[in-house]
């Protein structure tokens, strides 16, 4: 499949995604920035990848809607793919998934971050725009919980990325439309199998948000994303996505609730030609609970600002410890030293030569001199 070899090459650059469309470039983004990576991608080429990939019923499915998403592992990696039209006609758009689940020392977090999976009930949420790694940081957050806590982990994706091997927890993973018809089904059930953590890999709509605020309260630890700038905005699209008239008590059972928001964006470190997320952590201290409760989300950041004994950190202060930091995992090693030239080695070898002849005429001389 032509497919296999965007993606192998892709991979072979560093890419983070991949876009394609009928009868234009193929183009990769690589830290951050986009690139062409080769000939245009044909109507045909996209279309067979697409039959082959979706299959028959899932191939129909996506002439009707003009979108489809599916997690495929191609290459070496799982890769996450959307397929959808455009005035072009098929059109592609893929994420490249690390070949395995890291931790969040692996993901350059700060240990902080960590702080969002010690208690057993409550609202943890991740944050900030596409593309940003928020998938990557929740699949981190349950492979901490894996490495060190026996709890019954039920995740609900959409589609299913990175795929968890049991060690100290029970995670079962769910895929959306695949196991269940709808978030909103399938949260509903997983509260009948028992979870200790519910892990939703995103809140789109008032409903999902319902539930998920009723899953935190009812004695679980939800981990869940959704996209925002802050911290404050993440909390704020909360509130906002329900009826004036019940916003204060959603804004209550908020405050109840919440154990702490990770917001993230991406910088790119030069020097070590690395790409780390930089962090807002909102912990859910007396203060942050009151300031949600009041409903004045605009001082959460001075909260934030002033919380640092409290574990929480603001973009400013976390991009210091970003600059203060030198060990990162994944950075490029310093280049080596240019290999010396093979001939400049019999320079050492000549000048020795020399003494060993200018001693033995020496010796000569002086045995004339006796």
């Amino acid at each position: 499949m032509v497919f296999q070899e965007w993606i192998r090459r892709a991979r072979a650059l560093g890419a983070s995604d991949l876009h394609a469309e009928a009868d234009g470039p193929l183009i990769v983004r690589v830290r951050g920035k986009l690139q062409p990576l080769g000939a245009p991608s044909s109507e045909a080429e996209l279309r067979q990848t697409g039959e082959e990939l979706l299959g028959a019923d899932a191939w129909a499915g996506f002439l009707s809607r003009g979108s489809a998403d599916l997690s495929v592992e191609l290459a070496g990696g799982r890769c996450r793919i959307n397929f959808f039209r455009t005035v072009r006609g098929v059109a592609l758009a893929v994420r490249l998934l690390t070949p395995s689940v890291a931790d969040l020392r692996s993901c350059n977090l700060h240990p902080d971050v960590r702080r969002l999976i010690e208690p057993t009930t409550g609202l943890a949420l991740i944050s900030g725009p596409t593309g940003s790694g928020k998938s990557t940081t929740l699949a981190a957050l349950v492979e901490e919980l894996n490495a060190t806590e026996a709890r019954n982990v039920i995740t609900l994706e959409s589609p299913l990325e990175y795929v968890h091997t049991n060690r100290r927890s029970f995670i079962r993973q769910r895929e959306i439309p695949t196991h269940s018809p709808s978030f909103e089904q399938a949260i509903t059930d997983a509260l009948r199998e028992n979870p200790d953590v519910l892990v939703i890999s995103e809140m789109r709509t008032p409903e999902i948000m319902r539930l998920t605020l009723n899953a935190a309260e009812t004695g679980h630890l939800v981990l869940a994303t959704m996209h925002s700038a802050t911290c404050a905005e993440a909390l704020t699209r909360i509130c906002m996505s329900f009826p004036a008239e019940i916003q204060a008590s959603i804004r209550a059972q908020l405050a109840d609730c919440v154990v702490g928001v990770l917001c993230q964006r991406l910088d790119f470190l030069s020097n070590h030609r690395l790409r780390v997320p930089r962090c807002e952590l909102l912990l859910g201290s007396t203060s942050v609970r009151g300031t949600i409760r009041a409903g004045t989300f605009s001082h959460l950041a001075n909260v934030i600002q002033s919380g640092g004994e409290d574990g929480m950190w603001s973009f400013d202060r976390y991009g210091r410890w970003i600059e203060q930091r030198t060990d990162w995992v994944g950075a490029d090693e310093p280049a080596a030293a240019p290999a010396v030239p093979s001939q400049t080695h019999a320079a050492p070898t000549e000048v020795a030569m020399d003494l060993a002849e200018l001693t033995e005429l020496v010796d000569r001389l002086e045995k004339r001199g006796h």
